[in-house]
């Protein structure tokens, strides 16, 4: 027996819980495999160059220095590259893609095993290989197809494995995971739980429940505390304590005890924010702009040829980043004093571990004893160390240093992001303004004379100022980084800084993912369109050429409408015509289609009398005297067999069209628009589904012979229908009759021809539709609108159209 519904429900709650449990876990591991791989490739790179280094100072012999660094570099970069071949989509940083996809855009191949596996293995190679990109983009990227994939419980790369697991067989639940799994991934990468689901609202998800909100968390949680747990384990090997967050940790501020006047942040330094928030903004759209115009550059001269080209375009970006970092850390750095006092007065365990790592990570290249090179520092290190160096170092840096990085920097990761390596875009970012906030901090202290400024606060502000720039996100940016610091009081300035960065991009263009998925010429919907597109409705944007199926249709009409189109959905319709024809007596299809239509359109004197039954109860005896006669009139007809009456009538349905025929494209204007009552939308899947298992019934049997499949069959398929033009079909008679009317959607969302298109908008983002009928008052279908009729490009034609009317 099947248990209760109350119980199956409860049950397939239980199992999403399960999942989103799972989902976030497997992010926790794919974040510390990266992780983990990066350290160690890292480590072994600097190790053998450094080594070298030391040596070659002596002997100099620097130029072989110079080549085992290149050695390194470009043989990581060329396996990040080979495996980007294997799956195009895994390169950049995937966000673009997984925003399209929670849009409700399917991108090829976006949330695959085989995209996963190469993203995550090519990032790993090319964090490694010391391009400026960071590993956290692409962790939302891996988080969001863990999520895709773990539900359905089966691959295209391991067709082998089959589950019979009966849940989540729609693109609904599928959607949600993938939010889900796009929360672990920030949530794993920032440590960042809130920040990781306010991300997936702001950014990702354009259909959201409340009860998502909660499973998304729960998912983010996992994934931090997965992460969490094995990194503690593996680095300090104290299992079961948790220290280590995410994997970019911005480590603590504090203002050292012996400093009484030291804040980390006053009113005054308000102001200096708000100005860095403009310049962050500028630098960011400067940055997208550059990055556009590369973009396209690559697109009309890198992409159309062959594959081989990309991997020598990233081996060349590979190459330049490599030969700048060495020579600006050998040339261009300053000798500076290492700070004594950060080895006094620091009591806890977790700052002076804080503090160690930061000096332990010091470059001491050619400069004497007691001091280091404050380039070779910011270069020669894991960018994260760098971004710590940055945030907690007292020793100073250099204003030139820091200019000169900031420069590289800027125009080195503005070059890199975009070639066909898996590759994010937070951590350069951060890095970049973290150099370009302490630089403020210094001339604020050197040549203002304001004492009491932290330095490290400057260079967090100057990081949220820059990547607000770039991408800008604001609710979910500001929550990161606050959990990243851990530090409540940044709240304020962090967030007012975010602000002015994202207005003042704002200003000159979108932000870099938005660059991105407009390049790729996605269908995005926005969050709502503008006050002016009020002007047009409904019918000045529908599509009217429809391609439409009747309730019972022939194979071989099925089967060519299929093949001659591309169209997702077909409306389900029948003709009212009230010519005089020659009917052709007994044929089956257009009788069945007739008492279809007859039985499915509720007549007016039908209705009538539904609410003079209800209105019995009303004491007016008017009312019910206006009902009865209008009844009186028009009861007769409905008495006698309707198919009879209209065979006597002599009068078809079908002018012109016998039913083998389907909707051509030799029609004139006057057949092709002819009054179609609508009844239903039915999906491609399911047609193909149909004629795949043989559903049909030939002309001299009744519809009812028909075999029925279960929901359960219908959507066995799903993700992967079979395509029409992969199907052997010689085994179906063409001249035998389906009957789609128990698949059909009988009731989808519809709108009038009237409705202003900003309610058809909010209609169709809320809900998530592909397809909305535009049905007139009389229930005829007049035209259907899909994503494409929504776009800006698309409304911004119409309008223009709609002004040269006038």
């Amino acid at each position: 027996l099947n248990p209760l519904p109350k119980q199956k429900a409860q049950r397939y709650e239980a199992v999403k819980w399960m999942m989103v449990f799972a989902i976030g876990v497997c992010t926790g591991l794919v974040g510390l495999f990266v992780d983990f791989f990066v350290r160690l490739l890292t480590q072994l790179k600097f190790q053998v160059v450094q080594s070298s280094v030391e040596e070659c100072t002596e002997k100099g012999c620097l130029a072989l220095s110079l080549l085992e660094l290149l050695g390194f570099n470009l043989t990581f970069v060329f396996l990040a590259s080979l495996l980007v071949l294997i799956q195009p989509v895994a390169a950049g940083s995937g966000i673009p893609e997984i925003k399209c996809y929670l849009n409700g855009v399917k991108v090829p191949g976006v949330v695959r095993l085989r995209t996963v596996v190469c993203k995550a293995m090519g990032v790993l190679f090319s964090v490694a290989g010391g391009l400026f990109v960071g590993k956290e983009g692409p962790m939302i990227h891996s988080g969001a197809v863990v999520g895709a994939g773990l539900p359905q419980f089966q691959s295209i790369s391991l067709r082998k494995i089959q589950f019979n697991f009966p849940y989540f067989r729609s693109d609904r639940d599928k959607r949600d995971f993938v939010s889900a799994g796009a929360a672990a991934g920030v949530a794993a990468a920032f440590g960042a739980p809130i920040g990781g689901t306010l991300f997936s609202l702001e950014e990702g998800s354009s259909f959201w429940n409340q009860g998502l909100t909660w499973k998304v968390l729960f998912c983010s949680m996992a994934a931090t505390f997965t992460l969490n747990f094995f990194r503690s384990g593996i680095q300090f090997g104290s299992w079961g304590s948790f220290q280590l967050p995410g994997l970019l940790n911005f480590g603590e501020f504090k203002c050292s005890e012996s400093d009484k006047k030291c804040h980390l942040w006053t009113a005054v330094d308000l102001g200096f924010f708000i100005l860095m928030g403009i310049v962050g903004g500028l630098l960011g759209a400067t940055f997208n702009c550059l990055n556009k115009r590369l973009a396209k550059y690559r697109m009309r001269n890198v992409h159309p040829k062959p594959k081989l080209v990309r991997v020598l375009e990233s081996l060349l970006v590979s190459l330049t980043t490599t030969v700048v970092v060495f020579v600006a850390s050998m040339v261009l750095g300053e000798c500076r004093q290492m700070s004594s006092t950060s080895h006094s007065g620091n009591d806890t365990l977790s700052l002076q571990g804080m503090s160690e790592d930061v000096n332990s990570s010091i470059k001491t290249f050619f400069c004497p004893n007691e001091t280091y090179n404050d380039m070779a520092t910011l270069f020669f290190n894991p960018q994260e160390s760098a971004i710590l160096q940055l945030f907690h170092q007292d020793g100073t840096f250099s204003p030139v240093t820091l200019s000169l990085f900031f420069l590289l920097y800027f125009l080195l990761s503005c070059w890199t992001y975009g070639i066909s390596v898996p590759s994010g875009l937070f951590v350069p970012s951060l890095l970049c303004g973290a150099a370009f906030g302490r630089l403020v901090a210094n001339l604020l202290k050197s040549y203002i004379g304001l004492d009491h400024i932290y330095s490290g606060t400057f260079a967090l502000i100057g990081a949220a100022a820059f990547l607000g720039g770039v991408v800008r996100m604001t609710i979910s940016l500001t929550v990161i980084l606050i959990e990243s610091t851990n530090e409540i009081t940044y709240g304020l300035p962090i967030m007012i800084t975010l602000m002015v960065a994202k207005w003042t991009g704002d200003f000159f263009n979108k932000g870099i993912y938005d660059i991105h998925v407009n390049l790729r010429g996605v269908p995005l919907l926005e969050w709502e369109t503008e006050v002016e597109m009020d002007k047009l409705r409904a019918s000045d944007i529908m599509e009217p050429n429809l391609t439409y199926v009747y309730p019972h249709t022939r194979i071989q009409s099925l089967v060519s409408i299929l093949r001659t189109t591309v169209h997702h959905a077909f409306p389900v319709v029948t003709e009212n015509r009230g010519n005089e024809r020659e009917f052709m007596k007994g044929n089956q299809l257009i009788s069945n289609n007739i008492k279809f239509k007859k039985s499915s359109i509720l007549t007016r004197a039908g209705e009538q009398r539904k609410r003079s039954q209800s209105m019995k109860s009303y004491p007016s005896s008017e009312l019910r005297n206006m009902c009865d006669e209008h009844i009186a009139t028009e009861e007769p007809p409905e008495k006698e067999d309707l198919l009879q009456q209209m065979l006597e009538r002599r009068y078809t349905p079908y002018p012109n069209l016998y039913p083998d025929q389907s909707p051509s494209e030799e029609w004139t204007m006057e057949e092709r628009f002819r009054p179609l009552t609508f009844h239903g939308l039915i999906l491609r899947s399911q047609l193909v589904t149909l004629l795949v298992r043989g559903v049909c019934y030939s002309e001299s049997q009744s519809s009812a012979s028909q075999p029925r499949l279960s929901h359960a069959e219908m959507s066995e398929d799903y993700p992967r229908y079979p395509d029409i033009h992969d199907l052997d079909l010689t085994l179906l008679n063409p001249r035998m009759i389906v009957d789609v009317t128990p698949y059909m959607n009988p009731s989808p969302f519809a709108v009038s021809p009237n409705t202003h298109v900003s309610q058809v908008f909010n209609l169709f983002r809320t809900m998530g539709l592909r397809h909305l009928p535009v049905v007139n008052a009389v229930g005829e279908i007049v035209g259907i609108i899909t994503r494409h009729n929504l776009t800006h490009e698309f409304l911004q034609a119409r309008l223009r159209q709609h002004y040269q009317t006038i």
